[in-house]
């Protein structure tokens, strides 16, 4: 690994403190270096507040230092006027002559524009420096401005006998959560919640668990809940309308109830092509990534649409016998690991 490799490393590991924070906006991080050494860092603040850049240069306490200084950042400045100003002419303003990039911006209002700014006013441009390192961790952001898509990670947790859910009698007898995973592994999940703009639950998962859908064992913020409710069955007093987080409810029914605070509703078709349909309403709410935690229909709606870009199952020590079985998928096996007695595998959609 050579020295602008190891610098823009130190980008990426900055860039991840705004996973799920600066969303929509790219979890950016920047470093600034002088004669070898960093001078000033920064990550994007959460959406509407500086980026990177602005934040690494306001950290740079001797800011004579910056005419000789070299800027990495992970995706290239933005060149136009948004909720913050172009991150391009401020580097130019600052008189930083040296600017490595790891990867260009797809949006359409930067798409090299940035990079034509900066070397038009006489900066040394470098780009792809670990590109592929850098594509890896803005992947939420090019597959929402590529695809047209947020991007999507399924989630689920299967006994060991394979089974999501116990049947429905089970639940009757006994009226009480069905936890198949252990109390780390559930706090991994709260994580990963806390880093994806939205999750995703279908109907029959809120009506039998009635979930927060929050964080609540993690820091960070919650994500926008959504929910699909055909029929509008789901019942006002449970915690998904508590207005607590922006939540949208996807139905068919047109009687809705718009007056709650926080509760938005949109109008899907339920009988074709829903992981298509609730894609468009996603973007429609400037939502970059998702994570779906179920139930069975929900998650194999999305399987058989080829509509995924991560699958993350659990296996617990727990064992049905008989109930919902787990979703059906198959795809390239990115890591696999113990959550205590646990077993994660995480797919990657090939």
């Amino acid at each position: 690994m050579n020295i602008d490799q190891k610098f823009m490393l130190r980008a990426i590991e900055l860039g991840k403190n705004a996973i799920g924070s600066a969303a929509p906006n790219p979890a950016v991080g920047c470093v600034i270096v002088h004669d070898k050494k960093i001078i000033g860092e920064g990550y994007t603040s959460e959406y509407g507040g500086n980026h990177a850049e602005v934040n690494a240069i306001a950290s740079v306490k001797d800011k004579s230092l910056l005419r000789k200084a070299t800027l990495y950042v992970t995706l290239e400045p933005c060149s136009h006027f948004g909720k913050t100003p172009p991150c391009a002419d401020f580097i130019i303003e600052n008189q930083i002559k040296k600017v490595a990039i790891g990867l260009q911006d797809p949006h359409h209002k930067v798409a090299g524009q940035g990079i034509k700014k900066l070397k038009e006013a006489g900066c040394e441009v470098l780009v792809g420096i670990l590109e592929s390192e850098c594509r890896e961790h803005h992947k939420r952001f090019l597959t929402y401005h590529k695809k047209k898509r947020p991007y999507i990670i399924l989630k689920w947790a299967k006994t060991v006998d394979g089974f999501i859910a116990p049947e429905d009698s089970t639940r009757q007898k006994d009226a009480q959560p069905y936890w198949i995973t252990n109390t780390y592994s559930r706090q991994l999940v709260h994580q990963w919640r806390s880093q994806e703009q939205a999750i995703l639950v279908g109907t029959e998962t809120v009506l039998k668990d009635n979930p927060k859908l929050n964080v609540r064992d993690w820091s960070g913020n919650n994500p926008i809940r959504v929910v699909l409710d055909r029929q509008l069955r789901i019942p006002n007093s449970y915690h998904v309308f508590d207005g607590s987080v922006k939540t949208i409810i996807l139905t068919e029914n047109s009687e809705q109830n718009p007056s709650k605070e926080n509760i938005q509703y949109e109008i899907l078709g339920f009988d074709k092509q829903m992981a298509e349909q609730i894609c468009e309403i996603l973007c429609r709410h400037n939502i970059a990534s998702v994570i779906i935690e179920g139930g069975a229909q929900t998650l194999q709606a999305f399987i058989d649409a080829n509509l995924w870009d991560e699958a993350r199952v659990f296996t617990g020590t727990t064992t049905f016998k008989k109930g919902i079985k787990a979703p059906n998928i198959t795809g390239k096996v990115i890591e696999k690991k113990n959550s205590i007695d646990d077993i994660l595998i995480v797919l990657e959609n090939d």
